[in-house]
């Protein structure tokens, strides 16, 4: 593992799905809110890109993981993949925690109005949220699930590109650091 954090693939990888978010963030122009908020948003960002990243985490991408026995691979996606999958679980409870520490909305009226809020932001955001926890309990629970690993392999693809394009479309609607530069990086 430690041969493969030292590879060239693996510091582009890093570049592209941590450099590049936390310089469009840097770079932006927005109303000044608290560090604890920021730290809520940078967190949930690069969450957010390392699950694009996963996809180059995995046996799909043959190259850039051919100098690795896929043991390790898998072993290095579901590290990614749970700690990733458990922040953005996480995510709705980010937007409330913030108002436990702020006058105004209470946390309980926040969050019941972002499940009572039916725009297509809010609605691809719950239906993101459904799929990574289908995602994540399957994989939690493959060896007992009745079928072969190569169906649930499949279904886990099939399910992770689905949660991908829901999932950069809720951020592209309704994302508060959504700007320009963010909204090329995602549709790139």
């Amino acid at each position: 593992m430690i041969a493969y954090i030292k590879t060239k693939f693996f510091r582009q990888l890093l570049l592209i799905f941590i450099g590049i978010p936390l310089l469009i963030w840097v770079r932006q122009v927005l109303p000044v809110r608290s560090t604890f908020k920021e730290s809520l948003s940078i967190l949930t960002i690069l969450t957010f890109c390392q699950m694009f990243g996963m996809f180059f985490w995995s046996r799909l991408n043959r190259s850039g993981v051919k100098d690795m026995k896929m043991v390790q691979v898998i072993k290095f996606h579901k590290i990614i993949g749970y700690t990733c999958t458990a922040v953005l679980l996480l995510h709705p409870v980010f937007l409330v925690i913030p108002k436990f520490f702020e006058s105004g909305v209470s946390p309980v009226d926040a969050f019941v109005t972002i499940l009572t809020t039916w725009n297509l932001g809010i609605v691809l955001g719950l239906f993101a949220w459904s799929l990574l926890l289908i995602i994540g309990i399957t994989s939690l629970i493959r060896k007992k699930l009745p079928m072969k690993y190569t169906t649930w392999r499949s279904i886990h693809c099939i399910l992770a590109v689905i949660f991908i394009f829901v999932v950069a479309w809720h951020v592209i609607d309704l994302g508060y650091h959504s700007n320009t530069a963010m909204i090329m990086f995602i549709k790139n």
